[in-house]
């Protein structure tokens, strides 16, 4: 019989929830039954009911489990460590903790979700520090950027590292055999920036024979939305000022496209010629179609959903853990980091 796998969601986190969780719940249904994943759900029966009842099915792969609390956004995590035992999120995290799941999906408050998660689960033995991932639509497809905000600070190993848990991710969510990986930098020539990340280099020019990827050298930042690579390694705090740079550039595309094809009746005559083209951009960086933020070198996969999407949105990230599973990510991990040792 193939293997069995289940899914802790907290259902109380997210800006939408519950209705996004069980919504996009209902939407990877017959994914989760075809690959024998089964639901463990985290929050007031009382008020999960009625949206179960819309989606009837999700009760044949689903139990509830329940918790009287909810983690706020406002709350700070170590408010949460003290005295969020009984919320949705941390009975989500604890059932990785103690094997009752593989894996957890929350739109919750970010910082308590990864505070929650590093206390709880273990790391991947050999990795050094967990770093949070995320798909970024490129000229083609997508590029995994990570550290996108777990590690301020990283040392040689940890880029290693970084680079070796990013292939891999790619190698399963888009199928990439031999990612190209390359390492976020100011400029592209060898030797420049600074000591540890030219030690990185050098750490994969020594081991490139044991490593799962191809690497392609040091990248800029106006290189992150080229097909240049499937992989960018960088340490936190570069890598999420990179992330807030690139939405908040998204959204000035946006609202300015918004106002410019709206600003007179030529502008509205001239979008409907348009609209074809302007709705492929749109479904191309469609923010839901890569949601979810994936914290790796944990023992156990944790999933992060942006708090203020959709149902399908939240699909995504549902489908992200499930692929990680379904491929047996961590122990592959494991296999490869045992490589670079």
């Amino acid at each position: 019989m193939d293997k069995k796998w289940t899914i802790a969601i907290d259902a109380m986190g997210g800006d939408n929830a519950p209705y996004s969780v069980i919504a996009g719940l209902d939407i990877v249904y017959d994914y989760l039954v075809k690959n024998n994943i089964s639901l463990l759900l985290f929050g007031d029966a009382n008020v999960l009911a009625p949206y179960l009842a819309k989606y009837p099915r999700l009760n044949n792969i689903s139990s509830v489990i329940q918790a009287d609390e909810v983690v706020q956004g406002d709350d700070k995590p170590s408010k949460i460590i003290r005295r969020g035992r009984n919320t949705s999120m941390w009975m989500a995290i604890e059932a990785v903790r103690n094997k009752q799941a593989d894996a957890v999906v929350s739109g919750g408050n970010t910082g308590c979700l990864m505070g929650i998660s590093k206390l709880l689960i273990s790391m991947i033995e050999g990795i050094r520090r967990p770093a949070i991932t995320t798909l970024l639509p490129n000229s083609a497809n997508y590029t995994a950027m990570l550290d996108l905000g777990a590690n301020a600070e990283c040392d040689e190993h940890n880029i290693v590292q970084f680079a070796v848990m990013g292939s891999m991710y790619v190698k399963i969510l888009l199928g990439k055999e031999r990612p190209r990986v390359g390492i976020l930098n100011i400029g592209s020539e060898a030797g420049k920036g600074l000591d540890y990340l030219t030690k990185a280099e050098e750490i994969i020019a020594e081991k490139k024979e044991h490593l799962p990827f191809d690497y392609y050298g040091f990248v800029e930042g106006d290189d992150i939305m080229q097909d240049k690579v499937d992989v960018i390694a960088t340490d936190g705090f570069s890598g999420n000022i990179a992330l807030k740079s690139i939405e908040g550039a998204a959204k000035f595309i946006k609202n300015d496209l918004k106002k410019v094809f709206t600003k007179s009746i030529l502008s509205i005559i001239g979008y409907m010629f348009m609209r074809s083209s302007v709705k492929k951009f749109k479904s191309k960086i469609d923010p839901r179609k890569y949601n979810g933020a994936v914290l790796l070198g944990l023992n156990g996969v944790v999933v992060k959903s942006h708090g203020g999407t959709d149902a399908f949105g939240f699909s995504n990230a549902v489908l992200y853990a499930s692929k990680m599973l379904v491929n047996n990510f961590i122990p592959k991990i494991e296999k490869e980091i045992e490589k670079i040792k």
